[in-house]
């Protein structure tokens, strides 16, 4: 079974999410506050964390950026929150998705269902078509019509993070730290380089992207 943290501090809504999930078959584990929410990422095995911002002894950034410290599991922010600003900071501390509060169960486990894919991605192909380009991300490859696309490596850094969270934003701030390093968290002028020098060798209108779309503020997102 997929095993799930839900991290919630209102024991009604909890307990609900618990019951609908367990019914769809993930095997799940609950916390009220963050600190009990870092002591069950520690001891359980988890293939995705769900997780309210709201909660009473710690903000729920800081859960991200304590999860973070040490896991790459894939984290969906459940919150009230709608401020575009709260959900930069979430994205950009290392969240990979947002969902807010009042929300659809099916949009919920659908976004569940990409993240743990996302998640383990020798579990599916390592190979993405789209209609212009090949991507074997086992390999480190590309190929447009037919012929190998040489990349830099920090170019294809870039486009592997993409790659792997396909159909997600990826915010800024994560993008820079894991491909430059937690040194680099401002240095947006360096995506903007290297995402038009990954359209210009990749997309057929680099001029208006089809595949590798920008989020004004946010981030970016690859859309096979």
């Amino acid at each position: 079974m997929t095993a799930l943290l839900v991290v919630d501090d209102e024991a009604q809504f909890l307990r609900a999410l618990q019951i609908n999930l367990t019914a769809h078959g993930f095997d799940v584990v609950t916390a009220a506050t963050g600190t009990e929410a870092l002591q069950a990422a520690s001891r359980h095995q988890l293939d995705a964390v769900v997780l309210d911002l709201g909660l009473p002894d710690m903000d729920g950034i800081d859960v991200i950026r304590g999860l973070r410290g040490w896991t790459d599991v894939p984290i969906i922010v459940l919150s009230a929150r709608h401020a575009s600003a709260d959900k930069v900071e979430a994205l950009d501390c290392g969240a990979d998705d947002y969902v807010t509060k009042p929300f659809g169960l099916p949009e919920l486990l659908a976004r569940l269902r990409a993240a743990v894919r996302r998640g383990h991605p020798g579990a599916g192909t390592p190979v993405v078509e789209t209609a212009d380009f090949t991507i074997d991300v086992a390999a480190k490859k590309v190929q447009r019509d037919g012929r190998p696309v040489r990349l830099t490596p920090t170019e294809w850094k870039v486009l592997e993070r993409l790659v792997l969270n396909a159909g997600s934003l990826v915010g800024q701030g994560q993008l820079l730290h894991e491909v430059w390093g937690p040194a680099y968290g401002t240095e947006t002028q360096y995506l903007r380089v290297y995402i038009a020098q990954l359209r210009r060798k990749l997309e057929p209108d680099p001029a208006n992207p089809r595949y590798l779309l920008t989020e004004p503020g946010m981030g970016y997102r690859f859309e096979p």
